[in-house]
């Protein structure tokens, strides 16, 4: 494991905490509590940050730089400058549901079109400013494609494992990058395990959601900055976010505490909601049980960047969702297709399978009475359907195959 550095500079970063027993440690690379073998989380010392000093940053994540565990200089440095992607008002939607007011998080149109580009940039900055050499990770391949490409542009080399069974779009998208990336016969946590083993040995390895998971979790929480801020420095009062490690949902709420402390937006209660595909769905299944502990699942779906059957923050997502007052559910792999289709012939945003999952479980919510049809609700959609064109290819097709001729088309009946 590489050794911490002298004169680190991680920005606003003062401290390792875990999350379940309180002990503190130095920031470093590390990711388990030596007392209780917990997860660690960044503590911080933010100072005063302003709305203004916000507004005055970059057009991208790094605007955020002084609530990140990141370098002061990391604006200036080769990365691919994620972030600050659209939040799409989306009344068409809305109507064909019963709400009132809906926003789509459509994260889609991120450097390597999804919300990982967040997580890895960060991640990116921390192992770096950390002394690590090579970004690598285990991945359902939206996560792949994001290390890949960082890499890439900040001139240092990739290692990637994903599942071998991956969509053929994420594993092209992967690969075109050149760096080292390899296929495992087997799911995600089987890959996620070998990659652990990997980084046992790799002492100058950045696995970025495992030895260097702390830096790279926080990367989410911009997720909740940008939609606070804009909606014009405001909360929504609802929210529905896919799970997979469950790190998405739980930096999303740590973002809108974190502005409340800050008084950079009211106080007000907000419920977060959580979205699985039934498939894959341990964390639903805890939440209706009423159970602490989310049991693993060996995952079955087509939703598979959210196919983790060991998700990590699944007890901190349960956590959340019950200290809002939201819940956790999932859908069927029908109903995700039917979720993308919905969201890209009334919105024309053309959503990869997670944001399918999230689609299908707003509109199961509202049908349930579980989330309220006049609230503010934003919803995330993580990814680009180009990612996962397999899972809407049997169900669409051209209106008709008609010959180069004004009576070809008259006869197809399309007018």
């Amino acid at each position: 494991m590489a050794s911490t550095p002298v004169n680190t500079d991680l920005g606003p970063a003062t401290a390792l905490v875990c999350r379940e027993c309180g002990a503190s440690r130095e920031l470093g690379p590390f990711y388990a509590c030596e007392e209780c073998f917990g997860p660690l989380e960044i503590s911080y010392d933010f100072g005063g940050i302003t709305r203004a000093d916000i507004e005055a940053g970059p057009r991208n994540i790094w605007r955020y730089r002084g609530l990140l565990p990141v370098p002061s200089d990391v604006a200036s440095t080769p990365n691919t400058e994620p972030g600050l992607t659209r939040l799409v008002r989306a009344d068409n939607l809305a109507e064909s549901l019963g709400l009132q007011k809906l926003w789509v998080k459509d994260d889609s149109g991120n450097p390597t079109h999804s919300f990982k580009d967040r997580v890895v940039a960060v991640a990116l900055a921390a192992a770096r400013e950390l002394g690590f050499k090579v970004l690598a990770c285990p991945s359902t391949g939206n996560l792949a494609n994001a290390v890949a490409a960082a890499a890439s542009r900040a001139g240092i080399r990739s290692a990637v494992f994903v599942p071998s069974n991956l969509e053929s779009q994420k594993i092209i998208t992967t690969a075109v990058y050149g760096g080292t990336f390899v296929t495992v016969d087997g799911n995600y946590d089987d890959v996620n395990r070998l990659a652990s083993e990997i980084a046992g040995e790799q002492d100058d390895w950045a696995f970025v959601n495992v030895n260097v998971r702390p830096y790279y979790a926080e990367g989410s929480k911009t997720l909740g900055y940008e939609i606070a801020e804009q909606l014009g420095w405001r909360l929504p009062d609802q929210i529905v976010v896919p799970i997979a490690s469950g790190s998405q949902l739980t930096k999303i709420d740590k973002a809108f505490q974190e502005f409340i402390k800050l008084g950079l937006v009211e106080d007000r209660p907000y419920k977060v909601f959580g979205a699985q595909a039934a498939g894959c769905s341990p964390v639903s299944a805890a939440f209706k049980a009423g159970h602490d502990v989310v049991r693993p699942v060996k995952p079955d779906t087509i939703a598979k960047s959210l196919a983790i059957g060991n998700p990590a923050d699944g007890p901190y997502v349960l956590d959340v969702a019950r200290r809002t007052g939201g819940a956790i559910e999932d859908v069927t792999d029908e109903q995700v297709v039917e979720g993308i289709r919905l969201l890209a012939r009334t919105e024309g945003v053309f959503g990869e399978t997670a944001g399918g999952v999230t689609v299908a479980t707003l509109r199961k919510l509202v049908e349930d009475g579980r989330l309220d049809p006049s609230a503010e609700t934003v919803i995330i959609n993580s990814g680009d359907g180009l990612k996962t064109l397999d899972a809407v290819a049997p169900v669409v097709a051209p209106s008709a195959n008609i010959a180069p001729s004004l009576e070809a088309f008259r006869a197809a009946g399309l007018v």
